[in-house]
């Protein structure tokens, strides 16, 4: 998306309590975005059942969603690169509550595939255009809280919305699950549309602009690295469910606590992984790789010992949201003149993992290798992403004139 820098000067002096109704909506369009894009995995079980396919098979649903936010991101930054921000997210959230009701009634597993695409299409979009409105809702010193209030909707549906819609979907059917983010999705519409105040674009916006930045390599290597490693996470992630019940011996009425325990860990993460990436970004991103690889490697072995899944899946989540938080700002450290289509660049990336990593680990299901095979498949993953790190940096270090990006402090917010 455009980075708009100027604040329309009206804004400053808007009473608190609006800013503060301002910023909720868009948190919560954060919220129904990240219900939705767990929600499948926690119901992969009673889909796989309605529609008598597979569990891997079903596993597709999640790899087109990914798809979605991938092709979505670039897409919408190229078409809407000058309309107002306002009406840019309200139409944004109907489409995504548009997308979510035809997964609701999907009466096929194709439909429901097709429908998963087009309900993820808003997803990367929406979080680079509700960041740059969030900055200039406040004084350009509050621009990073702002923006993480916005954000932080994303963490918070893994911790309540992901599980509740899982029990929800257990209770009342899967596609119950779906309905709700649709509601979710036009009651975010409506709240923008009377908190949001409109957002005037800059005049000299211009997608060609932001575009020149992927003729960077640091750019390049830094969205590979998320595109590999991150996949380690997606690929145990994507079918925690059947894992926890058919290797954990766990209940189905304990899904939604082990979605939670992903989510708490996730929340924690997203507080406190700033103060590793403000130390060193390019730190962060090493350690947080080698922290997911030993997650990874523990969550592989102690996945059939029932209720050691919790404290495993906590740590997943946790080291993942730290690693995402570090290459946030490593993707912002090298494009520092495209933070904003950087960001969605980001969205997309982990996206790929998404898709790659739900594709990878049910390849290991479907060839008999059991459900804990993904872990491995993760470690796997995460392995090559330490090894395109690696590389990212001996390229800086190489290169007349670059420093490794990401030594010191980690820079503006992803806006």
């Amino acid at each position: 998306m455009t980075t708009d820098t100027t604040p329309a000067p009206v804004l400053p002096a808007r009473p608190a309590p609006r800013v503060a109704a301002s910023l909720a909506a868009l948190a919560l369009g954060g919220f129904g975005i990240g219900t939705t894009e767990f929600a499948t995995m926690g119901l992969l079980p009673q889909i796989a059942d309605t529609f008598a396919v597979s569990i891997p098979g079903a596993g597709h649903a999640i790899t087109a969603y990914a798809l979605g936010v991938v092709v979505g991101a670039p897409l919408i930054a190229g078409l809407a690169a000058k309309l107002p921000r306002k009406g840019l997210l309200i139409a944004l959230m109907i489409a995504f509550a548009l997308g979510n009701g035809l997964s609701a009634v999907a009466p096929g597993a194709t439909s429901l595939i097709v429908a998963r695409f087009v309900a993820a299409l808003p997803h990367g979009a929406y979080f680079g255009i509700a960041a740059v409105v969030a900055a200039n809702l406040v004084p350009p010193h509050r621009r990073g809280r702002a923006v993480a209030l916005v954000m932080i909707g994303l963490t918070i549906a893994n911790l309540v919305g992901v599980p509740a819609v899982t029990i929800a979907g257990q209770a009342l059917g899967w596609r119950s699950a779906y309905v709700a983010v649709a509601v979710i999705g036009v009651l975010t519409a409506l709240a923008i549309a009377r908190w949001v105040p409109h957002v005037r674009t800059a005049a000299d916006a211009s997608v060609g602009a932001e575009l020149r930045a992927f003729r960077r390599p640091r750019v390049w290597f830094a969205l590979v690295t998320g595109m590999v490693g991150f996949g380690g996470m997606f690929a145990v992630y994507s079918y925690v469910s059947p894992t926890s019940t058919e290797v954990g011996g766990l209940p189905q009425s304990a899904v939604p606590w082990v979605l939670a325990a992903f989510g708490l860990g996730g929340t924690v993460g997203a507080l406190i992984g700033g103060r590793f990436v403000d130390r060193s970004v390019t730190g962060t991103v090493f350690g947080s790789l080698v922290a997911v690889a030993a997650v990874l490697v523990l969550f592989g072995l102690t996945a059939s010992t029932g209720f050691a899944i919790f404290p495993a899946i906590f740590l997943l989540g946790f080291t993942s949201q730290v690693l995402a938080s570090a290459l946030q700002v490593r993707l912002m450290d090298a494009s520092p003149d495209a933070p904003s289509l950087a960001s969605s660049s980001n969205h997309s990336a982990l996206n790929v993992a998404n898709a790659a990593g739900a594709w990878l680990g049910g390849l290991a299901i479907a060839a008999g290798w059991g459900y804990t095979s993904t872990a491995w498949v993760g470690l796997a993953l995460a392995a090559a992403g330490l090894v395109v790190a690696t590389v990212s940096v001996l390229v800086d270090r190489r290169t007349t004139g670059l420093a490794p990006i990401g030594a010191g402090g980690g820079g503006a917010p992803p806006v």
